[in-house]
């Protein structure tokens, strides 16, 4: 038994005022909706977004501006001004202007690519979930010869064959990954046929435009989404795959692999100039995965 002093000199712990324990509370609530992994992956993309649409007017130079007597010049982080804070290329071009012009260049071909595969992909997936039969046979069979063959060897020997231009390769990155969300449409689509709305609609005499345009694809559009954001860094990285080959982008546009082809050539003279847009390729399609992962999660029924 504790004696009478004992018990008096023993400090009692003290409750939390109750303006700290709630706020507390709530910075729990947050992280668990919104974990700091995802908060900086679209942090990153915002970013980028912003560099994208306003390039025009935050690049300090011309992306094309030549200067050769100030043609590889340290960044700052090694001992360069701030004349260029990125350093300059083996031609003196700004390697800061011509970044974010990459960054536009490169987030325009795969977004409007992952929209293309995407609109061929809910298509055919649509139309295999309504005919079936003869139609659904022909739209699997595409899908599996799209599955089957290398795309990278596909899209050299087309771009070899017919030569290089900005809207032949997005159509062609366009054909990247479409199979993927054809699979899913369809078996989403079907899903839906399944169930009581679609029935009703049809009972009702609707259309196959309003059943699927108006009642399906917004019930599914949050699948559709997530196999979105998995295509996307996808076409970011065969694009620059590409472009640093030499059959991507030509000059004098840039894109970011663009960039990473011509630095390579002064890998251990100048490595800054292939350093900054590798950098954005990692950040940009580690940021998409975070974020297409974080969205499965959310959206994804069978994961709750």
């Amino acid at each position: 038994m504790p004696s009478d002093l004992e018990r008096r000199t023993k400090i009692e712990p003290r409750p939390l005022p109750a303006a700290i324990a709630p706020s507390r509370s709530l910075l729990r609530r947050f992280f668990d909706a919104w974990p700091p992994m995802v908060i900086v992956a679209i942090t990153w993309l915002a970013l980028m977004l912003v560099v994208a649409l306003a390039a025009d007017y935050i690049r300090p130079y011309d992306f094309k501006a030549l200067d050769l007597r100030g043609r590889l010049q340290a960044p700052v982080f090694m001992g360069g001004d701030w004349r260029h804070p990125l350093g300059s290329d083996e031609l003196g071009r700004d390697v800061l202007s011509r970044l974010i012009e990459s960054i536009r260049v490169s987030l325009l071909i795969a977004l409007a690519s992952t929209v293309i595969a995407a609109t061929v992909g809910v298509l055919l997936g649509f139309a295999a979930a309504h005919f079936r039969g003869i139609v659904e046979h022909i739209v699997q069979v595409f899908i599996d010869l799209q599955a089957s063959m290398p795309f990278l060897i596909i899209a050299l020997a087309v771009l070899a064959f017919f030569g290089n231009s900005l809207m032949l390769f997005v159509l062609l990155m366009g054909l990247n990954g479409w199979e993927r969300i054809a699979r899913v449409s369809r078996g989403l689509a079907i899903a839906a046929n399944e169930q009581g709305y679609a029935s009703a609609i049809r009972d009702l005499g609707a259309g196959p435009w309003r059943i699927y345009g108006r009642h399906i694809l917004p019930n599914i559009a949050a699948t559709l989404i997530v196999s979105m954001t998995l295509n996307f860094p996808e076409v970011i990285l065969l694009e620059s795959g590409l472009s640093f080959l030499g059959l991507g982008v030509q000059p004098p546009l840039t894109s970011l692999g663009n960039m990473v082809g011509y630095g390579r050539e002064y890998m251990q003279a100048a490595p800054w100039i292939l350093l900054a847009p590798a950098f954005v390729i990692v950040m940009t399609t580690l940021s998409v995965s975070i974020l297409g992962d974080w969205l499965r999660d959310r959206l994804d029924p069978t994961l709750r």
